[in-house]
């Protein structure tokens, strides 16, 4: 039955075949290689377990650590970061004018950013929502007691959107207080400016251990958005694109086949199943396809582990802001984490 597909299929075979094995570096890739380092856009250094400065002066959480890893996978060294902290109304800037080579930094992907700029999320790393932020003092307990409540909020969000259409639909009024960043509602919300601050619950929930007494404030349990967040890059290298993708997709591909920051190396030698061999460099040339080396996947997994173990010790169940995976988890257990094949 097949064989009777014989133009299509010698067409397509032969352009398989004419595909050569090393592509061609595109600009950032260039770049990156030729600086001997990623310029890696994060925030301010406030977001604990997203993205923040500890003790001994390193940036560490979730959005630092990605940004390791793709340093990883592209010069096989996750140190090789320059961390450029940025404001959200500077960052998209920063990025087209090549200050940076990416934004790690809780960027959402809408329609109106995929349509309008010209930059690509090259996946995404966290499925969020939109929640709110209050004292404990304040008595509310849920979204439906914010009516004439003054509300935190950073301006020029999507955050800040959510928030007028969310209020508009329920008809509740209420006062909206902008601000530049999230530190600065943060600060409003403790110094008793604002009823409530609002963001993504995993910005919130960072956010909160910042303050002087993080038990006194509360997460109200209602989701008003959906918050798709994840690396951004410029529109104009898609190989740079895939090289940041992948490297999130070596994330999840651990995971789902139990490699670890511990057993990376002996599973590299060791496995016979053909997709972690592909995976791991030891059958193929899909390294190469990107423009980078052969041993990027065990570079990036020994560099920050699977995504599960990035995800626990930064943000979960290991890490003080306790957040739990819910959507974050692999597509076979409940979740929305799906990785395409490596083939």
């Amino acid at each position: 039955m097949y064989m009777k597909c014989k133009g299509p299929t010698l067409f397509w075979t032969g352009m398989v075949l004419m595909m050569p094995g090393l592509a061609a570096a595109g600009p950032t890739l260039d770049a990156v290689i030729d600086r001997g380092a990623l310029n890696c856009g994060v925030s301010t250094g406030t977001s604990i377990g997203k993205s923040t400065i500890d003790d001994q002066g390193n940036w560490t959480g979730f959005e630092a650590e990605f940004c390791r890893g793709v340093a990883a996978a592209i010069l096989g060294d996750g140190a090789k970061v320059n961390y450029v902290p940025l404001e959200f109304k500077s960052a998209f800037a920063s990025l087209q004018s090549g200050s940076v080579d990416m934004l790690a930094r809780s960027a959402t992907r809408t329609f109106s950013r995929d349509s309008e700029l010209s930059f690509e999320w090259a996946g995404i790393y966290l499925y969020d929502g939109q929640g709110f932020l209050v004292s404990n003092a304040s008595g509310i307990t849920s979204t439906t007691e914010l009516s004439g409540a003054s509300i935190c909020v950073t301006s020029g969000t999507t955050t800040e959107l959510n928030l007028a259409d969310y209020f508009r639909t329920n008809g509740i009024e209420y006062t909206p207080i902008t601000v530049s960043s999230p530190d600065q509602s943060i600060a409003n919300l403790e110094a008793g400016r604002c009823d409530a601050y609002t963001n993504e619950v995993g910005g919130l929930a960072s956010y909160r251990l910042g303050l002087s007494d993080p038990n006194a404030y509360t997460i109200l349990p209602d989701i008003i958005s959906k918050e798709p967040l994840g690396p951004v890059v410029r529109e104009d290298d898609q190989q740079f694109e895939d090289v940041v993708e992948w490297t999130l997709n070596a994330l999840i591909i651990a995971e789902e086949f139990g490699v670890t920051q511990d057993n990376v190396v002996e599973t590299a030698a060791s496995t016979e199943q053909p997709e972690v061999r592909r995976f791991l460099g030891a059958e193929g040339e899909f390294g190469a396809m990107l423009g980078i080396p052969n041993d990027w996947a065990i570079k990036v997994i020994q560099t920050t582990g699977n995504y599960g173990e990035l995800f626990e010790r930064t943000l979960g169940s290991q890490s003080p802001a306790n957040i739990e995976r819910g959507y974050n988890t692999l597509w076979s257990q409940g979740g929305l984490l799906y990785a395409p094949p490596l083939r």
